[in-house]
């Protein structure tokens, strides 16, 4: 999951030469991050390289041109002023997009899975273990208190990237939302290890081809239903908050919003140009 996962983040790169770059550097980085999950040497990593090129093909031929015209969408939809059904448009929209390019991410990488030794797989669970330590220390360290600070601190910079500098209220207004909203870390950090558990019993039954692309692409089949309550909570809160927002923008603001989506909308389309040949079935 965590491959379609960090496609998607080049989206939040300051400007268009950044996110192009960053993407046309992807498969070098995925083979380095990968290659550390998997442990794999000689034709085991030629073979995870030419799957990962074959997803980035697959990507820019079919993920890209629908990202763009997300984009388009939610730079018509900003410039108007933002409504409850824009935001869950978007959410809607991308979490389609997202499951669908998680089972073409599982489908290629599946195979190599169900291929590993006792030893690789012992080396995928121990990294595993180190991202939980890492989340661990990222999400759950410190009080309550400490933890909702940080999480307006985090909210107002991802704000900031997209409208420029907020106003004491509008600041004012994303505290009021890292206080209501329910703290659901603790709740992630288990769906992840339910996850990651069944990944490893896939790939131990060798029966990763057969069940991980539905799984992958179903990812929230399974959660604890008070996980699904508190991230319902969790997201109605911050729609709520966005929309207060938004009716507070300034024109600067909202023009540099519109940019943005305008801007991300050219990149997915020039990169979508670029695809080539069309990527192989997995």
């Amino acid at each position: 999951m965590r491959l379609v996962i960090l496609l998607l983040l080049w989206c939040s790169l300051a400007g268009c030469s950044a996110a192009r770059f960053a993407y046309d550097h992807l498969d070098a980085y995925f083979l380095w991050r990968s290659g550390s999950y998997l442990d794999l040497h000689g034709e085991e990593a030629g073979e995870l390289e030419e799957r990962i090129q074959d997803f980035l093909a697959w990507h820019r031929a079919q993920a890209l041109p629908q990202y763009a015209r997300i984009a388009d969408d939610a730079a018509r939809r900003m410039s108007r002023g933002m409504s409850r059904q824009d935001l869950v448009w978007g959410y809607d929209s991308l979490v389609a997009q997202a499951r669908e390019g998680l089972r073409q991410a599982a489908e290629r990488i599946a195979p190599i899975l169900d291929r590993l030794t006792p030893e690789q797989v012992a080396h995928l669970e121990q990294r595993l273990a180190e991202d939980n330590r890492k989340f661990a220390g990222e999400f759950l360290r410190g009080s309550e208190r400490e933890r909702r600070e940080r999480r307006a601190r985090r909210t107002v910079e991802q704000l900031e990237d997209w409208v420029g500098d907020l106003s004491k209220a509008q600041v004012e207004r994303v505290r009021q939302y890292a206080e209501r909203a329910p703290l659901i870390d603790e709740l992630r950090d288990r769906d992840r290890k339910r996850l990651q558990a069944d990944l490893l019993r896939l790939v131990r039954a060798r029966q990763a081809r057969a069940g991980l692309p539905e799984r992958a692409a179903h990812w929230q089949r399974g959660r604890d239903p008070a996980f699904v309550a508190a991230n319902d909570a969790r997201r109605q809160e911050y729609f709520s908050m966005i929309l207060d927002v938004d009716r507070t923008l300034s024109a600067a603001q909202r023009a540099r919003a519109v940019a943005q989506f305008r801007r991300y909308a050219e990149d997915m389309r020039v990169l979508a140009s670029r695809a080539g040949p069309a990527a192989r079935a997995p």
